[in-house]
């Protein structure tokens, strides 16, 4: 339920290229990127194929209410579920329940930091309703974000570098929580750098199946960081984005390290990312072994 942005507009809900239910999934609520004309009122959902028409509310608190509805009502009771839950919020066009807008009335930032909060009562509308179903205590929770924040519209990366569409640190570098009762102890922390694509792995790894033999799979599970131990990658953390300005076009991450590439993958920048977590201090003209060491890496991946 909420954002599918896997098409093009002309692509979306058409037959002719690969909708939700040809990435296996059963029942979808979605839209392509924004709910529109406005994350207030949308017009543009589509359940299963079928456009909703106009619904009342805010993005976030519909596309809850959705996956309530799905647990209540729809979901086989005796089977295992996956499920997917992307709110649009923070997404501009910014739009924000006055309720939590109101929270920080006198907040010249109070538009923003209401729509967080707006994000964050849906997350609570889905907990809730794994609480009501007696669902919580046997299901994995992992709650995140795609990128960083875009500062014009009132995101802050907290003194990172950068921001969304950016392969420095404020562009790619978000928190993720994590909950599974009984596994991962409540309050802990891990500073074990992990990505979206790991997820897959992780959820097979929860279920004792074995990934896939005939294509790559660039993730790897994320178990021992929840136990708070390292974990070897095969594959290196590696973003590319192809919007992001044209002197960190490319990144990658081992260990300590990160390379930061341009468009032409002919200029390099290097960073002991544990340290300088702002990037302020680029090592490569200092460090030319280990700057040719990640580039030939990066380039060979």
């Amino acid at each position: 339920v909420g954002k599918w942005h896997l098409n093009s507009r002309q692509q979306f809900n058409t037959p002719d290229y690969p909708q939700p239910g040809d990435h296996g999934f059963d029942y979808w609520m979605i839209t392509q990127n924004n709910a529109s004309p406005s994350h207030k009122n949308p017009d543009n959902f589509v359940r299963n194929g079928e456009p909703v028409g106009e619904l009342i509310g805010y993005s976030a608190q519909l596309v809850a209410s959705e996956a309530q509805r799905w647990l209540s009502e729809i979901r086989d009771p005796t089977k295992p579920f996956a499920m997917s839950v992307w709110v649009h919020e923070p997404h501009s066009p910014i739009a924000t329940d006055t309720k939590f807008q109101s929270l920080y009335a006198g907040h010249e930032n109070s538009q923003y930091m209401g729509n967080i909060s707006q994000l964050d009562n849906a997350l609570g509308m889905v907990l809730d309703a794994l609480d009501k179903h007696g669902l919580s205590e046997n299901t994995f929770v992992f709650f995140t974000s795609d990128n960083g924040p875009v500062a014009r519209y009132g995101g802050t990366t907290g003194g990172l570098r950068g921001g969304k569409r950016s392969e420095h640190e404020g562009g790619i570098r978000v928190p993720g929580l994590a909950r599974w009762p009984g596994h991962i102890e409540p309050g802990t922390v891990s500073n074990v750098p992990v990505i979206g694509t790991d997820l897959f792995a992780t959820i097979l790894d929860i279920n004792d199946i074995a990934a896939p033999t005939d294509r790559t799979i660039d993730g790897v599970s994320m178990l021992p960081a929840f136990a708070g131990k390292p974990f070897q990658r095969e594959i290196p953390l590696f973003w590319r984005t192809h919007v992001s300005p044209p002197n960190d076009r490319v990144a990658m991450r081992i260990g300590r390290w990160k390379i930061v590439g341009n468009d032409t993958l002919t200029k390099f920048q290097l960073y002991d990312i544990e340290k300088d977590w702002k990037e302020q201090n680029n090592l490569a003209a200092a460090m030319p072994e280990k700057t040719e060491e990640l580039k030939t890496k990066l380039l060979s991946v």
